[in-house]
């Protein structure tokens, strides 16, 4: 964090931050609730404004050998979505997630409200070569599994105790074709009733908390 504007009512509410905001070395200044809506992207702001670095890391220092479950975004373009999928991953156990191509960015505000924290948990990376990132994946002993809703594979009769690293697509259009024939398999998850599919995140989360226990069992 470099540098904390806050309200005049945000500062005694929340005296506890705002103390040790000052003892970390960084500088805080009072600000008017006009300023804070007009800095906010939220509709009743809380009337704290922290700048602070950005958190994604270099791609060869989130994917590792040893991890065991990671999650890759592929041309994710929806933040909510993204945001979701990083919660999701966090709460999973997984050790990264990759934003590859197109995929929005983490530190939109949006993305950033969906992950509720989870940003700070784990590792997150962004890379413009897919093609790089399922390598990475590859070289760090992980099999790549492409969450596709065609493919014949399904979900309950893959073996997921293995590492995993799981690749969702763009929202409306999937995973492109050089993707899928990138990955070790693509899975599919098994619609039971009579809806045509699930959306992103609920997709995602099946799929990884699938990994994860399948791994803890």
């Amino acid at each position: 964090m470099h540098e904390l504007f806050v309200t005049e009512r945000a500062a005694e509410q929340h005296a506890d931050l705002v103390d040790a905001a000052r003892a970390a070395g960084v500088g805080v200044s009072p600000m008017t609730d006009r300023a804070a809506d007009g800095l906010s992207e939220t509709v009743t702001p809380q009337g704290i404004v922290a700048v602070c670095a950005l958190l994604d890391r270099p791609l060869e220092e989130a994917v590792t050998p040893g991890a065991r479950l990671v999650v890759v975004l592929v041309d994710v373009a929806d933040p909510g979505n993204a945001g979701t999928v990083i919660r999701v991953a966090d709460a999973a156990g997984a050790e990264a997630v990759v934003l590859a191509g197109d995929t929005v960015d983490p530190h939109n505000g949006k993305c950033v409200r969906a992950a509720a924290g989870s940003l700070f948990h784990l590792p997150i990376t962004r890379v413009r070569d897919v093609s790089a990132a399922l390598s990475a994946c590859s070289t760090a002993g992980l099999r790549t599994f492409a969450a596709h809703g065609y493919a014949d594979a399904e979900l309950d009769r893959v073996d997921l105790t293995e590492p995993t690293a799981w690749v969702f697509g763009n929202e409306a259009h999937g995973l492109p074709a050089d993707v899928l024939e990138r990955t070790d398999l693509a899975v599919r998850i098994p619609l039971y009733g009579k809806a045509e599919s699930l959306n992103l995140a609920t997709a995602a989360a099946v799929c990884v908390y699938t990994s994860a226990m399948a791994a803890r069992r």
